[in-house]
Protein backbone atom coordinates (compact mmCIF):
# COMPACT_ATOMS: atom_id res chain seq x y z
CA UNK A 1 0.00 0.00 0.00
CA UNK A 2 1.17 3.45 -0.62
CA UNK A 3 1.55 5.91 2.25
CA UNK A 4 0.76 9.31 2.37
CA UNK A 5 -0.18 12.01 4.75
CA UNK A 6 -3.51 12.54 5.52
CA UNK A 7 -5.29 15.99 6.40
CA UNK A 8 -7.40 16.74 7.82
CA UNK A 9 -8.54 20.62 7.53
CA UNK A 10 -11.33 20.93 9.83
CA UNK A 11 -8.50 20.25 12.63
CA UNK A 12 -6.09 22.72 10.80
CA UNK A 13 -5.97 26.24 12.96
CA UNK A 14 -3.11 27.41 10.27
CA UNK A 15 -0.27 27.66 13.23
CA UNK A 16 2.37 26.49 10.88
CA UNK A 17 3.92 24.20 13.64
CA UNK A 18 3.95 21.30 10.94
CA UNK A 19 5.92 24.03 8.36
CA UNK A 20 8.70 24.65 11.18
CA UNK A 21 8.72 20.64 11.97
CA UNK A 22 9.16 19.90 8.77
CA UNK A 23 12.16 22.60 7.99
CA UNK A 24 14.41 21.87 10.92
CA UNK A 25 14.40 18.38 10.22
CA UNK A 26 15.47 18.68 6.47
CA UNK A 27 17.12 21.59 6.79
CA UNK A 28 18.40 22.27 9.98
CA UNK A 29 16.65 25.67 10.44
CA UNK A 30 13.06 26.92 11.15
CA UNK A 31 12.52 28.24 8.23
CA UNK A 32 8.72 27.76 6.68
CA UNK A 33 10.02 28.68 3.14
CA UNK A 34 12.40 25.37 3.42
CA UNK A 35 9.65 23.22 4.08
CA UNK A 36 8.68 20.40 2.23
CA UNK A 37 4.28 20.79 3.57
CA UNK A 38 2.74 23.95 3.18
CA UNK A 39 -0.29 25.91 4.69
CA UNK A 40 -1.25 28.39 2.85
CA UNK A 41 -2.85 31.61 4.00
CA UNK A 42 -5.64 33.70 2.39
CA UNK A 43 -5.85 36.86 4.48
CA UNK A 44 -8.32 38.34 2.44
CA UNK A 45 -10.65 34.73 2.82
CA UNK A 46 -9.72 34.53 6.46
CA UNK A 47 -8.98 30.52 5.15
CA UNK A 48 -5.94 28.24 5.01
CA UNK A 49 -5.08 24.92 3.76
CA UNK A 50 -2.17 22.19 4.20
CA UNK A 51 -0.77 20.39 1.17
CA UNK A 52 2.15 18.45 0.94
CA UNK A 53 3.41 15.99 -2.07
CA UNK A 54 0.51 13.35 -2.70
CA UNK A 55 3.45 10.54 -3.25
CA UNK A 56 1.28 10.23 -6.85
CA UNK A 57 0.93 6.23 -8.04
CA UNK A 58 2.41 7.56 -11.71
CA UNK A 59 4.29 10.60 -10.71
CA UNK A 60 4.65 13.11 -13.09
CA UNK A 61 7.77 14.77 -11.96
CA UNK A 62 9.19 11.01 -11.85
CA UNK A 63 8.72 10.72 -15.50
CA UNK A 64 9.74 14.38 -16.65
CA UNK A 65 13.29 13.77 -15.04
CA UNK A 66 15.78 13.58 -17.37
CA UNK A 67 18.39 11.97 -15.62
CA UNK A 68 16.10 9.77 -13.76
CA UNK A 69 16.70 11.03 -9.98
CA UNK A 70 13.33 11.10 -9.05
CA UNK A 71 11.98 7.61 -8.32
CA UNK A 72 9.03 6.37 -6.35
CA UNK A 73 9.70 3.33 -4.30
CA UNK A 74 6.85 0.51 -5.18
CA UNK A 75 6.77 -1.18 -1.92
CA UNK A 76 6.08 1.91 0.31
CA UNK A 77 5.04 4.75 -2.59
CA UNK A 78 7.39 7.41 -1.33
CA UNK A 79 8.54 9.45 -4.03
CA UNK A 80 12.05 10.76 -3.91
CA UNK A 81 14.72 12.67 -5.32
CA UNK A 82 18.66 11.58 -5.49
CA UNK A 83 20.38 15.04 -4.86
CA UNK A 84 23.57 12.98 -6.26
CA UNK A 85 21.73 12.57 -9.80
CA UNK A 86 19.72 16.26 -9.98
CA UNK A 87 21.50 18.76 -12.28
CA UNK A 88 18.53 21.49 -10.52
CA UNK A 89 17.20 21.44 -14.25
CA UNK A 90 13.66 22.18 -12.85
CA UNK A 91 11.81 20.32 -15.22
CA UNK A 92 10.06 18.28 -12.47
CA UNK A 93 8.94 21.45 -10.71
CA UNK A 94 6.73 22.40 -13.87
CA UNK A 95 5.81 18.55 -14.42
CA UNK A 96 4.17 18.61 -10.96
CA UNK A 97 0.21 19.62 -11.14
CA UNK A 98 0.28 20.29 -7.52
CA UNK A 99 3.19 22.33 -7.12
CA UNK A 100 4.90 20.11 -4.48
CA UNK A 101 7.99 20.05 -5.43
CA UNK A 102 10.56 22.57 -5.26
CA UNK A 103 13.57 24.11 -6.58
CA UNK A 104 15.98 24.86 -3.46
CA UNK A 105 18.13 27.72 -4.71
CA UNK A 106 20.44 26.73 -1.96
CA UNK A 107 21.20 23.55 -3.05
CA UNK A 108 20.73 23.99 -6.80
CA UNK A 109 18.59 20.98 -6.32
CA UNK A 110 14.85 19.89 -6.44
CA UNK A 111 12.77 19.02 -2.82
CA UNK A 112 10.28 17.18 -2.10
CA UNK A 113 8.16 15.60 1.04
CA UNK A 114 9.29 11.97 1.25
CA UNK A 115 7.87 11.25 4.05
CA UNK A 116 10.83 11.39 6.29
CA UNK A 117 12.32 8.55 4.47
CA UNK A 118 10.63 6.16 6.52
CA UNK A 119 10.18 7.73 10.00
CA UNK A 120 7.26 9.71 10.99
CA UNK A 121 7.22 12.59 9.43
CA UNK A 122 7.92 15.68 11.68
CA UNK A 123 5.04 17.54 10.33
CA UNK A 124 2.70 14.63 12.34
CA UNK A 125 4.83 14.03 15.52
CA UNK A 126 4.68 17.79 16.13
CA UNK A 127 0.85 18.79 14.53
CA UNK A 128 -0.65 20.29 17.96
CA UNK A 129 -4.04 19.49 16.50
CA UNK A 130 -3.64 15.90 15.33
CA UNK A 131 -4.98 17.10 11.61
CA UNK A 132 -1.99 15.78 9.90
CA UNK A 133 -1.42 11.75 9.93
CA UNK A 134 0.15 9.16 8.09
CA UNK A 135 -1.95 6.38 6.40
CA UNK A 136 -2.16 4.41 3.56
CA UNK A 137 -3.99 4.82 0.28
CA UNK A 138 -5.82 2.63 -1.42
CA UNK A 139 -7.91 4.62 -3.86
CA UNK A 140 -6.57 5.64 -6.92
CA UNK A 141 -5.00 9.05 -7.86
CA UNK A 142 -8.22 10.25 -9.64
CA UNK A 143 -10.24 9.98 -6.37
CA UNK A 144 -6.88 11.79 -4.40
CA UNK A 145 -6.98 14.54 -7.42
CA UNK A 146 -10.84 15.18 -6.96
CA UNK A 147 -10.43 15.30 -2.67
CA UNK A 148 -7.27 17.91 -3.62
CA UNK A 149 -9.57 19.85 -5.50
CA UNK A 150 -12.63 19.93 -4.09
CA UNK A 151 -10.71 20.85 -0.31
CA UNK A 152 -8.60 23.65 -3.08
CA UNK A 153 -12.47 24.66 -4.15
CA UNK A 154 -14.29 24.77 -0.37
CA UNK A 155 -11.04 25.33 1.86
CA UNK A 156 -12.53 23.39 4.42
CA UNK A 157 -13.61 19.92 3.48
CA UNK A 158 -13.86 16.77 5.36
CA UNK A 159 -11.59 13.77 3.95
Amino acid sequence: MQKLIRIEPAKCVGCKTCELACSFKNAGEFAPSRSRIFNEVFVEEAKFITVTCMQCDDPWCEKSCPKNAITKEMASGVVTVDEEKCVGCRTCVSACPFGMIKYVDSTGKADKCDLCKGDTPECVVFCPTQCLTVGEEDKPLRQKMLRFVNTMKDGQMEV
